[in-house]
Formats: structure tokens, sequence, C-alpha cells
């Protein structure tokens, strides 16, 4: 396990970039924590009654303080208390705009307006600032006033049509992609506002929604229905490209493989000693396998099924097959030598909880890396540094 190096190291690629954060729960402050990751000055700027939702409301508090929910969205922050509603606090944050390069909102459509601190009025202030909003189905069409929750976002763009087993009830996507592709979107769309920025000098407004991310990321679901009229169905951990390419039952478990090209399916078929199959004609071409994807997977089950997960997969891999084992989090987190190696899983040491396990960033860079500087903060612990500067 890799353990935080705190605030020494190089300045990430964002040192320099002030971003007053105005989310809360998941999309946007996962946006600006990927900012804050890469080296921006974030401040979180919460209500002092009580603060982001996902501190109290939201499970696995450990000593009473902060939930662990809020602990895995919020590292590398500060926290000011500032109330919007009362004319100081309004007249605080509005200051601080003045010296910020990024504004992150994820209020309702309208609410920022009533406050006072929605786009034009913040860009009349400062026209370089870059204003940032991420909301359930964006800012303007027939679905705009609804509430923005991932589920209803999968729901409707269709991710829960096609995520499970055929025939089954819906099922959602087991990762929250509207919440978290909307976070990532945002992030991207901001970094590049800040490049627009060095050309002409000027700010922008920069918007996308959970419901516009789970559809953005349906590429081969759309593919499918535009190529053939078909409407996509769930397939379980199959392809919609290509078969084989899921997971298959052995002797002690499951495993993963994919061949899902020519070459691969011949290696496939020549390290289960079933090369009989390469010219059965349901399996000839991709298409036929696709066609007979249940059949296959039948034919290709009773081969596995007389060895165990682990050796399958050394046997696939050492045969060039693209193969691997189903882990479940409690290897993924504590045993993978991977995640490891790969620094993956970190330790940042907090003022109430002691040390706190976080995941890592998956981005590199060798010039500018992405580091833990911070934990996340205490409710309002930063309100006197940030307002004094």
């Amino acid at each position: 396990m890799a353990v935080s190096t705190g605030a020494t190291g190089p300045a990430g690629a964002l040192h320099g970039l002030r971003v007053l954060d105005l989310t809360q729960v998941m999309a946007g402050p996962f946006c600006t924590m990927l900012l804050a990751d890469l080296g921006a000055d974030v401040i979180k700027i919460e209500n002092p009654r009580a603060g982001d939702q996902t501190r109290r409301s939201w499970g696995y508090a450990v000593h009473g303080e902060d939930s662990r929910a809020f602990l895995a969205l919020n590292r590398n922050k500060r926290s000011v208390c500032l109330d919007l509603k009362e004319p100081a606090g309004l007249a605080a944050f509005l200051r601080l705009t003045e010296t910020a390069d990024v504004v992150v909102e994820n209020f309702r459509p309208g609410v920022t307006k009533r406050l006072g601190v929605d786009y034009e009025a913040l860009a009349a202030r400062n026209p370089r600032l870059i204003y940032a909003s991420v909301s359930g189905f964006g800012q303007t069409g027939p679905y705009a006033e609804r509430p923005g929750y991932d589920l209803i976002a999968q729901a409707m763009s269709g991710v829960m049509s096609i995520t499970g087993t055929p025939d089954g009830t819906p099922v959602k996507c087991g990762l929250p992609v509207g919440d978290l592709g909307a976070g990532m979107f945002c992030a991207l769309g901001i970094v590049s506002a800040v490049h627009a920025r060095e050309r002409t000098g000027e700010g922008q407004y920069v918007e996308t929604s959970l419901f516009e991310a789970a559809l953005a990321m349906s590429v081969w679901e759309s593919t499918e229905y535009w190529a053939t009229g078909n409407v996509p169905q769930p397939l379980g951990s199959a392809n919609r490209m290509s078969a084989p390419y899921q997971a298959l039952r052995t002797k002690d478990g499951y495993l993963t493989l994919g061949a899902n090209n020519e070459r691969l399916w011949q290696r496939l078929c020549a390290a289960l000693e079933r090369t009989d199959l390469l010219t059965d004609p349901r399996f000839v071409t991709n298409s036929d396998r696709m066609a007979y994807r249940d059949e296959l997977a039948a034919e290709l089950e009773g081969r596995l099924a007389t060895a165990t997960t682990d050796e399958w997969v050394t046997l696939l891999l050492d045969a060039g097959v693209p193969a691997g084992p189903i882990r479940d989090y409690r290897y993924v987190l504590d045993e993978d030598p991977h995640v490891r190696a790969r620094g993956m899983v970190q330790e940042v040491e907090h003022p109430v909880e002691g040390k706190v396990r976080v995941l890592g960033s998956p981005v590199r860079m060798s010039g500018t890396p992405a580091r833990i500087r911070r934990h996340p903060p205490l409710l309002g612990e930063h309100t006197e540094e940030v307002l004094g500067e």
C-alpha cells in the first residue's frame, strides 16, 4: 500500500488554478477532486449549518464525524463555510470569485440565479472566469427541472435497458456511470476552457449532465441500433460487437476472455483443444459466433469445467489469449499485487479518522504527477485561511 507524500513534491499540472467548488454529493465533487489531484487549489464552499450532504447522511461514518463517502470524494480541497443566502456570506463569495479561475456548481437549474451567483453575474465581475454546471439533465430541454439522480439518468438514457441478463429484471450498472461520467466530462470541459482562455483571454460557460454522460457512453448500443434497426437488449457479460468476449464458468468459478478477432479465436480453440469449433458452421465467422452466442458459450464452458479459473487463465495467457479472473473488492483492494505496484490504494492522515485508505489517481504524468496533498477537509477548516488570503 502506498502512503501519500503530503505537501512535498513537484507541483501538479494545474498548480496555480483556483477553483471555487459549490458542489456536493458525487458528480460535482468527483469533478473537482480530479482537478485537485492534478494540483488545482480547490476551495469547497459549504453551508455552515451542515456542509456537503455526504458529510453526515451517507453511511460508513467511523468516529461520528464525516462519512467515508465524503472522505472518498473530497481530498486535496480546502473547506470554507459561507451562507450564500446571507448578505455577508454572499459578499465574501463574490470577492473570492474575483481571484478565482473556475467556479463549479451542481444546483438544480435556476438556483444559482436566485442566489445571485449565476454565470452572468460572476462573469460581469471576472470576465476570465470559467463557470461549470453539472445537473441531472442539463440547463435546457423538457427534462431540465427534474432531479438529478444517477439511477434515474441510467434508466432514462437507456443504460438500464441493456444491463443485466436476457429476460431479467432491469438492473443498473454497478458503478454510478452517470454521476462519475458527468464529473469526468465536466473536468475535461474545464481544462479545455482553461486552454482556450490562454488564446482568447476570456472565460466561458461549461455544462454537462448525468443523463448526457450516460448516453454519451452508449457508443456500441447506438451503433447497433442505427446499423440494424434492432433495439439493443441486455447480454449479461457478452459484447455487442464480437464473440466470444464474456465471462464463462470454470470448475471453481468464472473467468473472462476476449477472443474478439479471428487470430485470437484460433488461438483460443487451440488452447482449449477444441479446434473442431473452427469448422463448426455455427462459429465460422464473428457474425456466426454472435448469432449463436449461447451455443458457443455452452461449448466453451463444457471444456472450461475441467480445470480451475487460475489454471485456465495461466494457460490462456501463455497461449496469447486475453483472459482474467473475476475478483471481488476484498482481493482487489487488499491483495492484488498490481494494484499495490501501481499505487492505486493510498493512505491519507485525517485529523479525526486517523489513517484513511483512498483510491489513488489513475492519471500518470511524469513531470507534474497527480498527488494526494491534503486530507479531506473538516467543515469550515480553512475559512479563516482562505478569507485571510
